[in-house]
């Protein structure tokens, strides 16, 4: 197909679509392992994975396999009735993760919302705390969607511009601060804290060491329940099963999303114990779609693919080698580069005529690696877990050789 028609298929959406993203110009049109392919057949490899929704790779075929399999028997039944996966998924997950029970859901914000109306509920009913006076603690710079609930959360004004009134009982104290957070948890009407282990969206940003440890303390300290929003850090993409589990904490609920759906399908999981769980009652919360039979089957392979290929492993070992890459980039671009596992950030200094990282995005497209800026100087990237050491070698040498070459 000629570039005209990539064009097209981007006029088509500019014309009849909402304007709520600005896409890297590129339309794909296959993707297969860590590689995509655009409409002209070019090939790139994909660093930035859907936002981590896709850590097995692309059309995995184990996950394909179980999505076909599925398909053809039933896909939805809703939860007026049970299916024959739902039970099994359940009974995996918890399992695999060390939680008494999971609800699931669709996407990772339904996650989140999820996880605040536990709280809520268990906060009047366990806790004590006074009807409708539950507080929701969230860390600054938090990104976990945009829904009104989340964003009622958000510092970042083109979240929340003009899109209040917003959720009462929401309040913000800085990340990676735990004097400040040990102030705001003394207030006995606190029934939650919820943050990102790193924060994705921010740019890659890596708490302190002691940071979730000193969480988890001072939560169990101050009887208040730790929800840490797992949609983007889980499933093996900081090195680890769980990005908590680098600290040896566990929170009291957790969020997943993203990488549960394998890149095939939308799949979301609030993971927490009988005491929390169990506030819930029928007709309380819900949906229609959650915990389907296609989903169900699907976010097992996906868990099953993350265990069997060992690409937690794989993360972390790779992320290592990649940081170490990125460090020795030789530009006075580079102002910093952060990350754990094969979640890592660099920062590019401003450079010509007020260019920024999407000039640095648009130079490593041509190049043939796909990763999008965040917060106008942050470029992240998160490949597939299944990347190989050769390949991400062979990336991380386009990568210096684009920046290297910028102020040429």
């Amino acid at each position: 197909m000629s570039v005209r028609n990539s064009q097209n298929y981007i006029d088509l959406e500019n014309q009849y679509g909402a304007h709520n993203y600005h896409p890297l110009p590129v339309v794909l049109t296959k993707g297969e392992g860590v590689f995509v392919w655009d409409v002209e057949g070019k090939r790139y490899f994909d660093f930035l994975s859907a936002y981590s929704a896709v850590n097995q790779g692309h059309c995995h075929p184990k996950i394909l396999a179980a999505l076909h399999e599925q398909s053809q028997r039933i896909t939805l039944t809703s939860r007026a009735f049970h299916n024959d996966q739902l039970g099994p998924f359940e009974k995996y997950i918890t399992e695999l993760l060390g939680f008494d029970r999971v609800l699931p859901m669709n996407t990772g914000v339904e996650g989140g919302e999820t996880a605040i109306k536990l709280a809520r509920k268990w906060g009047y009913t366990v806790k004590g705390i006074p009807k409708n006076q539950a507080k929701i603690v969230f860390a600054s710079g938090n990104f976990w969607g945009r829904t009104i609930a989340a964003i009622s959360s958000s510092q970042d004004p083109d979240s929340y511009g003009d899109f209040g009134p917003f959720v009462p009982g929401f309040e913000v104290v800085p990340f990676n601060d735990l004097v400040a957070l040990d102030k705001v948890l003394q207030d006995g009407h606190v029934a939650a804290f919820m943050v990102e282990p790193i924060q994705g969206e921010a740019g890659v940003i890596v708490p302190d060491e002691n940071y979730l440890a000193g969480v988890r303390a001072l939560c169990s300290k101050y009887n208040v329940l730790w929800i840490a929003d797992e949609v983007q850090t889980g499933l093996g993409r900081t090195g680890k099963m769980l990005c908590c589990d680098h600290s040896n904490v566990k929170p009291d609920i957790l969020v997943l999303g993203k990488a549960l759906g394998g890149g095939v399908f939308p799949v979301s999981a609030v993971l927490t114990s009988h005491e929390v769980m169990d506030v819930l009652h029928p007709g309380q919360h819900g949906s229609t779609f959650g915990g389907n039979p296609l989903a169900c089957a699907v976010a097992m392979a996906s868990l099953q693919v993350l265990t069997e290929e060992k690409l937690p492993e794989n993360a972390e070992k790779l992320g290592e080698i990649f940081r170490n890459r990125l460090k020795n980039i030789q530009s006075p671009l580079v102002a910093a580069v952060r990350g754990k596992g094969l979640l890592n950030a660099i920062d590019i200094l401003p450079f010509g005529e007020g260019k920024t990282a999407y000039d640095i995005c648009l130079a490593l497209r041509d190049a043939g690696l796909l990763a999008k800026q965040t917060h106008i100087h942050t470029i992240r990237f998160a490949p597939p877990l299944t990347i190989r050491e050769e390949q991400l070698n062979q990336a991380a040498t386009l990568i210096a050789t684009t920046i290297e070459q910028a102020t040429r």
